[in-house]
C-alpha cells in the first residue's frame, strides 16, 4: 500500500552554488552607485539645468543594476560583466517558504490545520493521514511533575512504571505535592523501598536541585524557546535528547520537534522515501524541512507506520493516542541514553584506581626515602667499599 506511494530518495547534500554572488562584480556595482550618488549631490540646481545630457546618462547607470530594470541588455554591454552577475545580484528572486506560527498542538483547531499543511508540504504523508485518526494531545502536567514521572519510567514497562509511579506520587502526598522541595527531602533509602533505584534517585534528586537553585523552572520551561529548553533539559543527569523530544511533544505539545535520534522516526523515514540506509540525525533535518513547523505531528504519523509495518493489526489499537508509542520505544531509547552515562560512570570508575595506584606509588617511593634517610643518619661515615664489604 505504502510502496505505491515511494518516489525516488532525495539528495542529502543541498546545492550550495545557486545563489552565489561574485564578491567583484558586487563591490563593482556598489561603487557604481556610491560614486553616482555623490556626482548628484554635489550639482547644483543651474547646473542640472545646464548639463541635462550629462545627468540623464547617470540614472541609466543605476537602473542598470537595479533587479526591477526589465530593459534587455545591449549585447555590447555584456563584456566587462561577470558570468551570472545580474541574475546572482537580485536576492528578491530567492522564494521562500511563508513562514507558519504554529501554536501548541493542544490549541482548538491546530491539528487540523497542521495535517492541511503537512499534506500539502509532502504528499508522501497523505496516504498515513488518512490512514489514521487524527493525533490528540490532551495531557497536562505541571513540568516537574512531567520530567519526574518521565525518570521513573525509564527502562521499565508500562505496568511496572505505573506501579512505582503510584507509589511514589503517594509518597509524597499526591501529585500536586510532588514538588522540588518534596523529592529532596525523600531519602535514597525512602525511594528504594518503594522500586526507585540508587540510579534513579540521584536523577530525581538532581533535577530538584536545579529547581531550587533556579536553573529551572516550570514557567522558564514553558516560555523558554525550543533550541535553549533542549540545552537546559540535557544538562540534568539522566534526561537525554530522546527524553528531552518526548517530553516537549507529549507534555509542553511544542509542535515543531523533529526526534532525530529516534531509532523508530529514522526507521520510517527510510521507508517512506524508499532508502537504501538508515538515515543519519543530520539527514534526517534535511529530509524532514518540508514538515515545518508542524515535524512533531509528522512525525506521530511515522511512527504509526512503522508500527503498521511492524504489526498489521496495531493500526486499530494506536488510535488510543502516543501513549502506545511511547510504551514501545521508551525502553529502547531511554536504554541507549543509559549506556552511555554508564559507559561515562565506568570510565571514571576505572581511571580512579590507576590514579589511586599511582598515588601509592608515589607514597611508597616516599616511605621507602625516609627509611633511607633514617639510615643515613644512624650509619658511620664509610665508602662505597666498606660498605660492599658488609
Amino acid at each position: 500500500m505504502m510502496g505505491e506511494h515511494a518516489q525516488t530518495p532525495h539528495k542529502l547534500q543541498p546545492d550550495n552554488e545557486s545563489g552565489t554572488v561574485s564578491s567583484n562584480a558586487a563591490d563593482t556595482a556598489a561603487l557604481q552607485i556610491v560614486s553616482t550618488s555623490a556626482e548628484l549631490a554635489t550639482i547644483s540646481p543651474s547646473e542640472n539645468q545646464s548639463s541635462a545630457s550629462n545627468i540623464s546618462f547617470r540614472p541609466r547607470k543605476i537602473r542598470k543594476v537595479s533587479p526591477d530594470n526589465s530593459e534587455s541588455k545591449p549585447a555590447g554591454d555584456s563584456k566587462g560583466s561577470g558570468k551570472g552577475a545580474k541574475n546572482k545580484l537580485v536576492p528578491q528572486r530567492v522564494q521562500t517558504v511563508p513562514n507558519i506560527a504554529a501554536r501548541a498542538l493542544s490549541c482548538e483547531g491546530e491539528i487540523e490545520i497542521a495535517l492541511r499543511h503537512l499534506r500539502n508540504a509532502d504528499p508522501h504523508l497523505t496516504p498515513l493521514i488518512d490512514l489514521h485518526q487524527p493525533p490528540t494531545f490532551d495531557t497536562f502536567h505541571t513540568p516537574f511533575l512531567a520530567l519526574t514521572k518521565s525518570i521513573l519510567y525509564q527502562q521499565l514497562a508500562y505496568k511496572a512504571g505505573t506501579s512505582i509511579y503510584t507509589r511514589f506520587v503517594g509518597l509524597c502526598g499526591g501529585e500536586a505535592g510532588v514538588l522540588p522541595e518534596t523529592v529532596l527531602a525523600l531519602t535514597p533509602h525512602q525511594l528504594r523501598q518503594i522500586g526507585v533505584s540508587g540510579r534513579k534517585a540521584s536523577y530525581l534528586h538532581d533535577l530538584a536541585r536545579k529547581y531550587q537553585n533556579g536553573i529551572l523552572s516550570d514557567t522558564g520551561i514553558i516560555t523558554m524557546d525550543d533550541k535553549s529548553l533542549f540545552t537546559m533539559l540535557t544538562m540534568v543527569n539522566g534526561i537525554g535528547s530522546w527524553s528531552v523530544h518526548m517530553f516537549m511533544i507529549f507534555s509542553l505539545h511544542r509542535p515543531d520537534v523533529l526526534p532525530v535520534n529516534d531509532l523508530g522516526v529514522r526507521k520510517g523515514v527510510q521507508l517512506l522515501y524508499g532508502l537504501e540506509e538508515l538515515p543519519r540525525p543530520s539527514q534526517m533535518e534535511q529530509l524532514c524541512e518540508k514538515w515545518r513547523p508542524y515535524r512533531s505531528v509528522a512525525s506521530w504519523y511515522i511512527w504509526r507506520f512503522v508500527e503498521g509495518k511492524g504489526a498489521p493489526s496495531s493500526a486499530v489499537a494506536v488510535a488510543g493516542g502516543p501513549s502506545l508509542q511511547l510504551q514501545q520505544h521508551q525502553q529502547q531509547q531511554q536504554q541507549q541514553e543509559q549506556q552511555q552515562h554508564q559507559h561515562e560512570q565506568h570510565q571514571q570508575q576505572f581511571l580512579d584506581p590507576i590514579n589511586g595506584i599511582l598515588n601509592l606509588g608515589v607514597t611508597l617511593v616516599g616511605i621507602q626515602q625516609l627509611i633511607l634517610d633514617f639510615m643515613d643518619v644512624g650509619r658511620p661515615v664509610l665508602g662505597d667499599s666498606d660498605w660492599d664489604m658488609k
